[in-house]
């Protein structure tokens, strides 16, 4: 896998709560140069990071988080924070599963949650990630939310938010392929900072990475 290859499978990241506006232009820029999947930016910046792209003319896509970091926002909230995002311009939407509901075994709760912000999205051509946070979860748990997500049509699973007690594993991203349908895709997020470790997460099965690494993991093979 050369260095394109490898950056068209990155979400180039910028999610830490000190990011500026600065911080968003440059970010923007360095996706244009090595032609990275997307640009994943909080829900503050998404009108910043498509503005930059459109004056980059590039097609790279704007990326943001729904119900982030814990998942426990009312789902009214999360529609609304989906609407705004779409009208900024945003075609990746990354929400946090209700990791609190999960946890409960209300099961029906989780879905409706996530399938009410697939609808949004999908109505508007957009991707729907749900993020179950998996360090959070044992194996079973995983299976679970993994079949959730599927029966409520989301387009990928994502294995943590990058804010919890751990970033993806191999294993894990196995497991979370394993899981899931051969259409629903499975990106890999968290403690991803170098080449060999992004290399292992696309072996093990994921198809997106999430880093803000993204320059240095593909500087690593030049």
């Amino acid at each position: 896998m050369n260095g394109s290859e490898l950056a068209s499978t990155i979400d180039h990241t910028a999610l830490k709560p000190e990011t500026s506006e600065r911080d968003i232009k440059r970010l923007c820029g360095e996706a244009a140069e090595h032609g990275f999947a997307s640009v994943c930016v909080m829900p503050w910046y998404v009108l910043t990071a498509s503005e930059a792209l459109a004056e980059l003319e590039t097609d790279i896509p704007v990326c943001t988080v729904i119900g982030f970091p814990n998942g426990a926002h009312l789902t009214e909230v999360k529609q609304l924070e989906a609407r705004y995002a779409l009208d900024d311009g945003a075609m990746e939407l990354d929400m946090v599963m209700n990791l609190s509901a999960f946890k409960s075994g209300r099961r029906e709760d989780v879905e409706k949650d996530i399938e009410a912000i697939v609808d949004i999205a999908h109505e508007r051509g957009a991707l729907l990630k749900v993020i179950i946070e998996a360090a959070l979860l044992n194996d079973d748990e995983i299976r679970r939310a993994c079949e959730i997500a599927d029966k409520a049509a989301a387009d990928y699973i994502k294995t943590s938010t990058g804010f919890g007690p751990g970033g993806a594993k191999a294993a894990v991203v196995k497991l979370i392929r394993e899981c899931c349908p051969e259409d629903m895709g499975v990106k890999a997020s968290g403690g991803i900072s170098d080449y060999e470790t992004a290399i292992a997460m696309l072996e093990a099965g994921a198809e997106r990475l999430g880093t803000s690494r993204s320059v240095r993991i593909v500087k690593d093979l030049s």
